[in-house]
């Protein structure tokens, strides 16, 4: 795959974040080359406006909400969002059929109550409005090597307390399969168009390892509110030349730790819930016109 430094989502993402963080981002972001997502456009759970950032580059988003003020402020100062606002997901401050297209990027696993958001992301959604999503599938907890390595050890207790731990710091609520989804999104008037699972195992442990290597870029962020001290070629070449296979390899039909969903608002009422076959989006597809 031809590629230059400037211009690679993966490189981008590594001089700003944790590598663990970074190659799910790149990944992720490379995602949003082949979605038609049209103004006026919602981000929910917009955190500190990085994401959007990488994945929509040079794009003034319509409105990003997030509950919480202090990431929230790094999005104001950042000026990516034309309305960037304190609220919570089952509480928006719009008016009815408001946005042409909205999307969550690895935010709605992190919300218990789950329902109330997505039939209020539905209320503010104008019908036939692309709604994208991305979030940890039912494979995450079984993918990570920790959990693995104890299960071969015979030690299932263990193994399910490491995955519990994997998903408590992770702050999973939930990690479902394509299919709980489709039924919570059927219930909240959208059907899901196209979906694929992305992450292999490999990618997973690759981000499982990385959460012990990000311990130092932890305490730079705390000190400094930066992730990288040295965001050059030079220091952080070996970390990119680890990550770069899971970063372009294919998807699988088969399996992933992460779900991405694209569904569509079809109307205001619950419908009936369906779910196509897979269809992955190629590395290499283009961007829609």
């Amino acid at each position: 795959m031809e590629r230059t430094e400037e211009d690679d989502l993966l490189w981008q993402q590594l001089k700003t974040l944790p590598a663990f963080r970074a190659l799910l981002r790149a990944v992720e972001a490379r995602f949003f080359a082949h979605l038609p997502l049209p103004d006026p456009l919602l981000d929910v759970g917009c955190g500190d406006g990085h994401f959007a950032q990488m994945a929509l580059p040079g794009r003034t988003i319509t409105a990003g909400i997030d509950p919480w003020w202090r990431p929230l402020n790094k999005a104001v100062r950042a000026g990516n969002y034309g309305l960037p606002i304190q609220a919570l997901g089952d509480r928006l401050p719009f008016p009815k059929h408001y946005f042409a297209a909205a999307f969550s990027n690895s935010v709605l696993e992190h919300i218990p109550d789950i329902q109330p958001v997505l039939n209020e992301v539905g209320r503010v959604l104008q019908p036939d409005a692309p709604f994208v999503i991305t979030t940890p599938s039912q494979f995450f907890a079984d993918y990570l090597g920790g959990g693995a390595l104890l299960d071969r050890l015979h030690l299932g207790g263990p193994a399910g307390r490491y995955r519990d731990f994997f998903n408590f710091i992770s702050r999973h609520a939930h990690t479902d399969s394509p299919q709980t989804w489709a039924e919570r999104l059927a219930a909240a008037g959208f059907a899901v168009e196209r979906w694929q699972y992305y992450f292999s195992r490999g990618a997973l442990r690759a981000l499982e390892m990385g959460h012990v290597q990000g311990l130092p870029s932890a305490a730079l962020h705390a000190l400094t509110g930066h992730w990288i001290i040295a965001p050059w070629q030079s220091s952080l070449g070996p970390t990119e030349r680890w990550l770069r296979p899971f970063y372009e390899e294919e998807a699988s039909l088969d399996g992933g730790a992460y779900l991405l969903l694209i569904a569509r608002k079809v109307a205001d009422r619950p419908i009936a819930a369906t779910l196509p076959p897979p269809r992955p989006l190629s590395v290499a597809e283009p961007r829609p016109a």
